[in-house]
């Protein structure tokens, strides 16, 4: 990694001493500078500009406002950049609409802006790229688009300490834009919307400067307002902090950069398109190609390594400034942290004592998760630790203590100005209360315990026996839950009479039967997990050596079914999937037969929905999907006009444009739903969605799940809620599992283990138990290493019984009983240990009502009806506001887990509604 010398020697000394990661504390610092005049025209040209894949079918619109401002710039293509150098040697560069860089990009850009270089950058600047890399370009430019606006709004003057900005008329208009969300520190907000909040519209640093709509876009926002925002920011930069004794000149420089002509990647000039050049503007309706020629993403590899950096780009040393605001994000991330220890020590001494374990004896022989812990974290130097809280210590309650001490100092260490102090004991008061986790009892209580078990993994084991070995891993670790997946870029995995071809990877075996006996041999429940309208996929064409073109066996049959962008593209700019279109009716068939295959050929206990969307898409920045051949002549026929004449100005139209393809989705969902389960009408039915805003996710990829999940189409959302963080994974997944728009639907969090250290992985695992919902999704097993796996056997793995445990989604109504009496069991130690001071009687009354309850449960888990449902209901009930009553001091002194039952008493809630659904279709 492509770090100044110094700082990147620091960032792999943390990655190997600390062997975790690190809360990104992305601060800038605001100078003072003076403002001189700007340089004059005749000089060497400033300005650099960044030509890519994403914003050729814009270029025209941007060279022409370049060349009307009269400023003379180079053209850098992102394509050609690999190192800091190749960013050139000028002083400013312009990154206009691309929103995916490479991690070696990302890099390079800081590398570059270190040593001076300053940015501008317009629209939602690396928003496809990998977390890594827009977490680094977060930390670059102050901040980051949020989300864009519905509508067109106006922008207007903000106070700040840039007064030449808001004395300028002409920067205030009309913009199509998106909310920018700034960092805290050192960024200012000259521009804000006139719109609920006043939400920044331009965010600017000392360095940086993002401009919150696409610039060069006609359809956005006048070309007069856009030259006036791009003069105000090179004027803002061409000033003291870039004189010559504070700017360290960039070596090295772009071949494709001319300082005397308006240049163009490959040498071309204007009027003169060489082959790798901005393409002119097309006419409006467009000619379908066959597939765009898209190079494939960089390594996975390597967007990890981007990613584990980045989480440490401010070192545990580092004094740069913490404000009050994160100060107490910090305190409040140990607090929560601290809470989820303590509910897992609770779990366990509850289920120790009703076992008749003495607690003492449970103390003894208590393991931590430093067990589990690799040798670098184990080596992380203590001796701060040491001296500043009076050396480690293994007691829980010692050890709980302690952190508490270091959270309620932190802000007043902040206050000091003691960052570096600050930031060190944070480190290690998390290190020691990730050590705290009991890991040596079984804690899991009745729930959905998910993996993918991926393609990948599926092909390395090559055989039935490879596959037994790969299940008994998953059954000791108590994963009851497979998606298998059983269709993937236009392949099945079994030899299919309905689909083209067998995926050529697989011979002589059909995984899919095997994987169906396995599974149900072991007691676990295995859902065929399909690709639903991606049709293809370059990254599988590498692995099978086909043409990276080539659209996958079902496309390549049938070109009639592709699906298309505005430009005739099967597959979107920056994407790797060609897609059929949802709204041909014969691809809808086609699905509908395969699935129908899968369910009644093969004993499935589920079907998940994969890729029930339509790609990435952005109407604003002119990307838009979805122009097959059946979809436009069926708007065309509903609406009178060929959505591929209609634009995101035309509102009306536009909205019915977005609403028809929604609807194709919305339909066919209903229709598997209501097909398959007519065969098998015990089929669990589950999609795996993306965790946005409805209404941009709605724009963007046309998926409304809420609506399949209140009509009662599906079983299981399962959002991909994928963080390297517990404090990032409950931001994404919190909203899903607060909202009242899911009818009897569970939600199933996803959590994603590449790069996620095992005891980041149990930290997320118990958060999904303290919330309420009823288990999680783990992606993938190709990531399920062996000390995962001895963890999970511990902690949730299978126990010698006569029953089997059931599982949430196929026996609601018996997990309801036992996840119950299991809190029962925590209430009971609480009492009997005299953590919870209350009058006798009080704590009589209560246990009587829960008794009530738990007998209410256990008669409706016996022998399920409409009227054992109704008493149980009513009694859980009056008991959650009896327990409101009763943990109301509590509350006052530990709120976590007053607020961890009353989650786990709305799970049993949930798990009651979803069963009765259940009851419903199936007396």
């Amino acid at each position: 990694m492509k770090y100044q010398e110094k700082y990147h020697k620091n960032v792999n000394s943390q990655i190997k001493k600390a062997g975790l990661f690190i809360l990104s504390l992305n601060f800038l610092i605001l100078n003072s500078f003076t403002i001189l005049p700007v340089r004059a025209a005749t000089e060497e040209p400033a300005l650099s500009v960044v030509y890519g894949q994403e914003n050729a079918n814009q270029w025209t619109g941007i060279s022409d406002r370049l060349q009307a401002m009269g400023v003379k710039y180079c053209v850098i293509p992102l394509n050609d950049v690999k190192s800091a150098a190749d960013w050139g040697d000028r002083q400013i560069l312009f990154l206009p609409n691309v929103e995916t860089l490479t991690p070696t990009q990302a890099i390079a850009l800081e590398e570059w802006m270190s040593n001076g270089g300053r940015l501008i950058a317009s629209g939602p600047v690396g928003n496809l790229s990998s977390p890594g890399v827009r977490q680094l370009l977060r930390s670059l430019l102050g901040g980051y688009w949020g989300f864009s606006l519905s509508d067109i709004e106006q922008i207007k003057p903000a106070k700040t300490n840039i007064p030449e900005w808001a004395n300028q008329t002409q920067l205030f208009g009309k913009v199509r834009g998106g909310v920018m969300i700034p960092n805290d520190m050192g960024t200012e907000s000259p521009a804000v919307w006139n719109s609920k909040d006043n939400p920044a519209a331009v965010v600017t640093t000392e360095r940086s400067t993002l401009l919150g709509w696409r610039w060069g876009t006609d359809a956005v926002s006048a070309a007069e307002l856009d030259n006036a925002w791009l003069k105000a920011a090179l004027n803002h930069y061409l000033t003291a902090p870039l004189s010559s004794d504070r700017m360290k000149k960039v070596p090295g420089g772009s071949q494709n950069c001319s300082t005397t002509v308006v240049a163009v990647p490959g040498g071309g000039q204007r009027g003169s398109l060489s082959p790798s050049s901005p393409p002119p503007k097309t006419a409006t309706a467009p000619i379908p190609r066959p597939l765009a020629i898209v190079k494939p993403p960089t390594s996975q590899e390597a967007i990890d390594q981007l990613e584990q950096a980045v989480r440490l780009d401010v070192a545990p040393n580092s004094n740069q400034p913490i404000d009050s605001n994160q100060a107490i994000a910090l305190q409040q991330e140990l607090e929560n942290l601290i809470g989820r220890v303590e509910s897992a020590h609770l779990a366990v001494s509850a289920d120790a004592a009703n076992e008749g374990v003495g607690i003492s004896e449970q103390k003894q022989s208590s393991r931590h998760l430093d067990t589990y812990t690799p040798e670098s974290v184990k080596e992380q130097p203590m001796q701060l630790a040491s001296t500043k809280l009076g050396g480690l210590v293994r007691s829980k309650d010692q050890t709980l203590a302690q952190v508490r001490v270091i959270a309620k100092n932190l802000p007043i260490l902040i206050a000091q100005k003691n960052y570096a102090l600050a930031r060190q004991q944070w480190l290690v008061a998390k290190r020691i209360l990730w050590q705290q986790f009991p890991v040596d009892r079984r804690l899991a209580q009745p729930e959905i315990r998910a993996v993918w078990l991926d393609r990948g993994t599926i092909v390395r084991a090559g055989s039935k026996a490879g596959l037994a070995q790969i299940f008994d891993r998953l059954a000791q670790a108590g994963i009851n839950t497979v998606f298998f997946e059983t269709v993937n870029a236009g392949y099945t995995i079994y030899p299919s009479q309905v689909a083209k071809e067998q995926n050529p990877l697989i011979r002589g075996w059909d995984p899919l039967a095997e994987a169906v006996k396995l599974a149900h041999e072991r007691d676990m429940e295995l859902h065929a997990w399909v690709w639903t309208f991606a049709a293809g996929n370059q990254r599988h064409n590498e692995i099978i050596n086909a043409n990276l073109n080539y659209p996958g066996p079902v496309l390549a049959a049938h070109p009639d079914w592709a699906n298309y962008d505005n430009l005739g593209n099967m597959i979107p700019v920056g994407q790797t999937k060609p897609f059929f279109d949802p709204a041909n009716p014969e691809v809808r068939q086609y699905l509908l037969k395969l699935y129908d295959e899968i369910v009644t050929r093969y004993n499935v206990d589920g079907l998940q929905l994969d890729y029930i969307r339509y790609p990435f898409q952005d109407p604003s920045a002119g990307r838009t999907y979805g122009y097959g051949k059946a979809a436009r002549a069926q708007f065309q026929q509903l609406a009178g006009v060929d959505p591929i004449n209609i634009s995101p100005s035309q509102a009306e139209l536009w909205h019915k444009w977005t609403t028809f393809r929604t609807e194709q989705i919305d339909s066919f969902v209903a229709q598997v739903s209501q097909e398959l389960r007519q065969k098998r009408p015990n089929l669990i039915l589950s999609v795996a969605v993306f965790p946005l805003p409805e209404l941009e996710r709605i724009q963007k990829i046309q998926q409304n799940w809420e609506v399949w999940a209140r009509r009662g189409d599906v079983d299981l959302i399962v959002p991909m809620t994928y963080a390297l963080d517990t404090s990032s994974f409950q931001r994404l997944a919190q909203p899903w599992i607060a909202s009242k728009q899911l009818g009897a639907t569970l939600l199933v969090p996803g959590i994603r283990l590449l790069s996620l250290p095992t005891v980041g992985a149990f930290d997320q695992l118990q958060l999904v138990r303290d919330l309420p919902v009823s288990g999680y999704a783990l992606f993938a097993a190709e990531n399920f290493n062996n000390e995962l796996q001895k963890l999970f056997i511990n902690t949730q793995g299978r126990v010698q019984s006569p029953t089997t445990e059931p599982i949430p989604h196929r026996q609601p109504f018996q997990s309801a009983a036992i996840r119950y009496t299991a809190l029962q069991r925590e209430w009971k130690f609480i009492f009997q240990n005299e953590q919870l001071q209350r009058p006798a009687q009080t704590i009589s009354d209560f246990n009587n009502q829960a008794e009530v309850l738990r007998s209410a449960l256990n008669q409706l888990a016996a022998s399920p009806s409409p009227s054992k449902l109704v008493v149980a209901r009513a009694s859980l009930t009056r008991f959650q506001s009896q327990f409101r009553v009763l943990m109301s001091q509590e509350l006052k002194s530990n709120s976590y887990q007053v607020k961890v039952w009353e989650n786990r008493l709305v799970t049993i809630e949930r798990l009651l509604r979803y069963g009765e659904r259940r009851v419903q279709l199936h007396p």
